[in-house]
């Protein structure tokens, strides 16, 4: 054979050789194809296929004008692929940097750095996308990936860079290194224009609290991962929250999505809007008060709360100390007691505005009339065959006549509460101390609410009987007051307290309404109007609270002067708890027009003694005249027309009064 030509077994080997590569092939495609297909197109529509969230915008609080309260707000968190950054991109570093408000060296840092080393703790693991996050791209070559959505959103929540798996050489490459968390959408669009490879943004909804303090402790806030945590957000999260919306569709090979390949599709639902009895204006009121309060006499704490008495919802709920609910984050561990709602979570003794119960009670069985009198001079009565101590008048106090019950009110008398209560009987008069509402909680939605402490009469010792009826061995939260109070307003009735008026769709369509829900009727329409007129003599130039007054407007309330329990070393060294005689609670509780109640106002200020004269602070001279000053105030605003009647032709008062 010439030499020119390749011998015969060289050509079979070849042929062997390359029969055998087909083979091979052949049978890998009938593997792939046939045995193993199922395999093949679930790994094949797993790469193509991707899941896109649409995310849900969080329902607005709004006040019962339509303010806000709080909304949500959207905002870019933008960041770069270092790996895609290009070098002529290197020229709109510049532009880049005063968009996003760098420096521009630290931009042109974070974009050139394409590695870290593999033992750096900077890395953020990711599964899924948050609940904030909604799909949204720029430039990115990751353009409609859900994964590169959820990578950006991650990252939003936290400060360090995302890291792949490390190279050949231990490096770890950095895929998305955020740039900012704060772009408007404005910004966003700017830097969109200058095309810059591997810098993209996520949409996140941030929520915004435009009023900062006004009413926190109604309102309460969400967390960084929009989790809600107190106050209206967290009770109505289930109207707020929304529902989020999804679309399931297929990539190219460049991750870029194949619209016309879309097999399912859910919108999303944005969150109910949720419309509260709270007024901003009356908020803001109650508010200004309370720093007044606060800069003069520097109390513990302070409770203002402002009602429409017909109804029970709340106007106003304000307490101190408060916080701002854009800041509450940075509020230190010594601070955070700021964020307690003390009108529903703390409790305290109300002292003589008690003295309704008793009062009304006795009046609604009949036993009384506002002309009965009692002898107040008594230091021992005899009840239930024991003779039991009564308790002492208040300081300066001294009657030296029978007091009627219209005086029993108008003067305080603490020796005429507990006859009054007397006349009931224990359990009689713990029946109508339950039915005012005290001893369980008033179903007020937000705050951590108490059910304060009342007693059952079995629990009672010889003592409790003249005690409770003044206000004391008894305690209550200042929404339990306050609502015991709108009993005497509302014609007999005990109202549930409410904070939510309307709930409206994200088109703005009525969803539900609210409405005045009666828990039960305590006392009768004209027991209820014979107390008003007894508690607008407290009001009087004759009672305990003239200061309250407001010219030329009924004005109804009661005084609160009550003594703190507070921790005593006894001479053994042991410790017990003992009424103080510089530490008060003041309050004055009330409404007005008092034939006619438009607004419901407690006024409650937990030791403010230091900074009173003589150190004590009395209901009369410290809470009273913030109540008139908010009363003046709410005048013009909600057009409160006065509606004076001539005490004197009152049926309670037909045959006498006040002396």
């Amino acid at each position: 054979m010439s030499k020119g030509f390749t011998s015969s077994y060289r050509i079979a080997l070849l042929a062997s050789l390359v029969l055998s590569m087909f083979v091979g092939l052949e049978a890998r495609l009938v593997w792939l194809h046939v045995i193993d297909r199922d395999e093949l197109l679930r790994s094949v529509d797993e790469a193509r296929r991707q899941l896109i969230v649409d995310n849900a915008r969080r329902g607005d609080i709004l006040d019962s004008h339509g303010a806000l309260l709080a909304t949500s707000r959207s905002i870019i968190v933008l960041g770069v692929d270092p790996q895609f950054v290009r070098p002529e991109d290197h020229a709109k570093f510049s532009k880049l940097a005063s968009l996003v408000g760098l420096p521009e060296s630290e931009i042109v840092r974070i974009c050139t750095t394409k590695t870290r080393p593999a033992s750096t703790k900077a890395e953020v693991r990711v599964s899924a996308p948050p609940a904030a996050a909604a799909v949204i791209t720029l430039n990115s070559p990751h353009q409609g990936s859900a994964a590169a959505e959820a990578d950006a959103a991650q990252a939003s929540k936290a400060d360090e860079t995302q890291l792949d798996e490390p190279d050949t050489e231990g490096n770890r490459p950095i895929r998305w290194a955020k740039l900012s968390d704060q772009i408007t959408e404005a910004v966003y669009t700017d830097i969109t224009k200058l095309g810059v490879r591997g810098v993209y943004g996520s949409r996140v909804y941030r929520r915004d609290y435009p009023h900062n303090e006004l009413a926190a402790h109604i309102i309460g806030y969400v967390d960084r991962e929009e989790r809600p945590v107190a106050g209206m957000e967290h009770y109505a999260d289930f109207y707020l929250r929304g529902e989020n919306g999804w679309l399931e569709s297929e990539k190219d090979g460049k991750s870029h999505e194949l619209a016309q390949f879309r097999t399912r599709e859910v919108p999303a639902v944005d969150g109910f809007n949720v419309s509260l009895s709270i007024d901003a204006t009356v908020q803001h009121i109650a508010e200004d008060e309370l720093a007044k309060i606060a800069e003069q006499y520097q109390p513990q704490k302070a409770t203002i709360i402002v009602s429409d008495p017909q109804t029970g919802f709340i106007l106003a709920l304000a307490n101190y100390p408060s916080f701002d609910l854009n800041s509450f984050n940075k509020l230190s561990k010594e601070e955070q007691g700021r964020m307690r709602n003390i009108a529903v979570a703390d409790e305290y003794e109300p002292g003589s505005v008690f003295k309704i119960v008793a009062a009304s009670g006795a009046l609604n069985d009949g036993l009384v009339t506002p002309r009965t009198e009692f002898d107040c001079t008594l230091e021992k009565i005899d009840y239930n065959g024991i003779t039991r101590s009564l308790p002492r008048e208040n300081v300066g106090d001294h009657f030296d006549h029978p007091l009627s019950v219209s005086e029993i009110i108008a003067h305080s008398s603490n020796k005429g509460a507990a006859q009054l209560a007397m006349r009931l009987g224990d359990k009689r008069f713990y029946d109508y101390a339950r039915a005012f509402g005290f001893g369980q909680k008033t179903g007020f939605p937000v705050g951590g609410e108490i059910t304060g402490n009342l007693k059952a009469p079995d629990k009672w010792d010889s003592m409790t009987i003249t005690r409770i009826p003044m206000g004391q061995s008894v305690t209550a939260t200042p929404l339990q007051m306050q609502q015991a109070m709108m009993v005497i307003a509302s014609g007999g009735y005990l109202l549930k307290p409410q904070i939510i008026r309307q709930i409206r769709d994200s088109h703005g369509e009525l969803v539900y309404t609210f409405g005045r829900i009666e828990e039960r009727r305590v006392i009768s329409g004209q027991t209820a109007k014979t107390v008003a007129r007894m508690l607008q003599s407290v009001v009087s130039s004759e009672g305990t609270a003239p200061l309250a007054a407001i010219p030329g407007f009924e004005c109804a309330g009661k005084t609160g002067t009550a003594q703190k329990l507070m921790p005593v070393t006894l001479p053994d060294g042991s410790t017990a708890m003992r009424y103080s005689v510089k530490d008060h609670v003041a309050s004055f509780v009330g409404f007005f027009p008092a034939s006619h109640p438009q607004v419901s106002i407690s006024v409650i200020i937990d030791d403010a003694d230091a900074h009173c004269p003589g150190g004590v602070a009395y209901g009369a001279k410290v809470a009273a005249p913030v109540f008139r000053r908010i009363g003046e105030r709410l005048i013009p605003y909600l057009d409160i027309r006065p509606t004076i009647d001539n005490a004197d032709s009152h049926p309670a008062f037909a045959m006498g009064g006040v002396r």
